[in-house]
């Protein structure tokens, strides 16, 4: 009896020494430990070589490390095509059609990214692969918050992606700006995430889990008598999401953030943060909290309209192109909150849609202002752009189509991401919310066209126009009436046109230097070439990215 016990209490304790540990499938993890794995690499060899990296070397190993991301995820999506959709690490990782769409799209925008950046790194007189590094970890933190299956994962990755985002906005540590800036976002930052795991920890403790699939599995089989406590983690989780998209009221950082950062690093962080936090609420919203989705429609209304007002409005005042940009990317969060607010599939497909449209259309954008700012990255001021035509025709053309198609305009993949947002949202019935989207879509035109119009303008401005000069008097010593004879017509237009166009603060009003040509480094004018393209090919053809949302879309609702 005795040796009977012996044996069962060493069964009982090899039993208890055991650590289960869950099946991993690496596939589903791979594009992000590739870019952790290969970020690591990077800096070990920047750490062990005598002489700084050169920025070269560090851009060619960020094109394929992304690269190789980016060739995984093509491989991912034809395994979700042939198995289906599966979650994986006990339950905490999905890979289905909206995970490998997010993927592809950070890996691309990394790998654009780190071909803006070259020029820029090398023109200011950088060193070393500290942005590459942290660039590649960011986009590694927005990999996870697409294919994330637990509240925690999401979390995780939120961090990931924020704090490498709070150094590279410090990057420049010679331009006092870009320090305000990050430290601004570091704050703000970080009580946003204090308010994001706080609604995580108020969601576990309404449902008593923090797993996705199980939070929802929950709600469906339990009727929440008294749910205020999951409404309050609810909300606190809208907080730090709607920080991150820089949704109204809560995008007071990104004016500032967006203006004082490198260029390069502006446009990486609207392109993958956007991408990264919009992915995480989908998946929150749609995979877990669909259920009650009565209660967080409303909240999403509301913040659409607030960021599609705001960002239209506020824009039209604003001279600096990069803070004109900032309230910009306010209005696109709004519009992709159309999608989020149909809580159908066709928002969720939409949102995809203009989630990569506006990944090429930001970081081609970005792309110019960060070639016309000059070293220093200091002018950005919208009276540097008039008659941007005349000197370097093709950068003007590339950045009015990037404008226009921003703005919404025919043959550009824009309109048909504004498209696919009102259509979803005039499906759930929210048709005042796509007139409103509509109206801010007509004021956001305007500043569009400003900048657009204005690289096409005069460098000279005519008499009536740097002046506001009136019209000259008849000759018989009556006041010429504007609208009474065709030269007076002709100076009042031209006075409102410098009024619209700033002629009053044009080079050769003032007296400063007229605009010169700006070298545009190789790799820069790959990476504009290259957005300018896909946004005009998808924009005519738009049925194949359009399929491709379609089908990503029904992969995730399928799984």
């Amino acid at each position: 009896m005795i040796s009977t016990l012996l044996a069962a209490g060493t069964t009982a304790s090899g039993a208890s020494d055991k650590i289960a540990i869950p099946s991993i499938r690496w596939l589903s993890i791979l594009p992000p430990i590739i870019m952790i794995g290969g970020a690591v690499v990077l800096l070990a060899v920047a750490s062990l070589v005598s002489r700084p990296l050169r920025v070269r070397f560090a851009t060619i190993g960020t094109v394929v490390i992304s690269g190789g991301a980016f060739g995984v995820a093509i491989w991912q999506w034809y395994d979700v095509r042939a198995h289906g959709a599966h979650t994986y690490v006990a339950h905490a990782v999905v890979m289905d059609g909206f995970s490998v769409l997010i993927t592809m799209l950070v890996a691309m925008a990394m790998l654009l990214t780190a071909l803006v950046a070259d020029g820029y790194l090398r023109r200011e007189g950088f060193t070393g692969a500290e942005f590459h590094v942290l660039a590649l970890m960011s986009a590694s933190g927005a990999m996870l918050m697409g294919m994330a299956n637990d509240l925690i994962i999401i979390f995780l990755g939120l961090e990931i992606l924020s704090i490498a985002l709070y150094v590279l906005t410090a990057l420049n540590h010679r331009q006092a700006a870009s320090g305000e800036a990050a430290l601004k976002y570091f704050i703000l930052g970080g009580f946003s995430s204090a308010i994001f795991v706080y609604g995580i920890a108020l969601t576990y403790g309404a449902t008593g889990s923090t797993n996705l699939t199980q939070i929802a599995d929950f709600l469906s089989k339990n009727v929440v008598l008294t749910n205020g406590l999951l409404l309050a983690g609810l909300a606190l989780m809208l907080v730090g999401f709607a920080f991150k998209i820089a949704a109204v009221p809560f995008h007071m950082w990104t004016p500032d953030v967006y203006q004082g950062a490198p260029t390069p690093v502006t446009g990486f962080m609207a392109a993958v943060a956007k991408a990264g936090a919009f992915a995480a609420m989908l998946r929150v919203l749609f995979s877990s909290l669909g259920v009650i989705s009565s209660d967080w429609k409303p909240i999403i209304y509301a913040l659409a309209v607030l960021s599609l007002l705001v960002g239209s409005v506020v824009a039209l005042r604003q001279r600096d192109v990069k803070r004109m940009l900032a309230y910009s990317s306010i209005n696109h969060a709004g519009f992709i909150l159309l999608g989020v607010e149909s809580a159908l599939p066709r928002g969720v497909s939409a949102s995809l849609y203009y989630l990569v449209a506006y990944m090429f259309m930001t970081i081609g954008s970005f792309a110019v202002v960060m070639v016309l700012g000059r070293e220093g990255d200091s002018d950005h001021d919208l009276t540097r752009y008039r008659g941007l035509a005349r000197r370097q025709p093709l950068l003007a053309l590339s950045f009015a189509i990037l404008l226009l198609a921003q703005a919404g305009a025919p043959f550009t993949t824009g309109l048909w991401a504004k498209l696919q947002v009102v259509l979803a949202s005039i499906s759930a019935g929210a048709v005042p919310l796509a007139v409103i989207a509509m109206v801010t879509a007509v004021i956001a035109a305007f500043f569009y066209l400003r900048v657009a119009v204005l690289m096409y303008a005069s460098n000279e401005p005519e008499e009536g126009a740097a002046g506001l000069v009136a019209p000259a008097a008849r000759a018989d010593g009556g006041s010429q009436v504007p609208w009474a004879s065709p030269d007076g017509v002709s100076a009042t237009i031209t006075t409102l046109n410098a009024e619209l166009l700033l002629a009053d603060d044009a080079p050769a009003a003032t007296g400063e230097e007229t605009p010169s040509v700006v070298p545009v480094p190789f790799l820069t004018s790959l990476t504009i070439g290259i957005c300018v393209g896909f946004t005009v090919l998808f924009g005519i053809v738009p049925a194949p990215l359009l399929d491709f949302a379609n089908h990503a879309t029904l992969l995730f609702f399928g799984r």
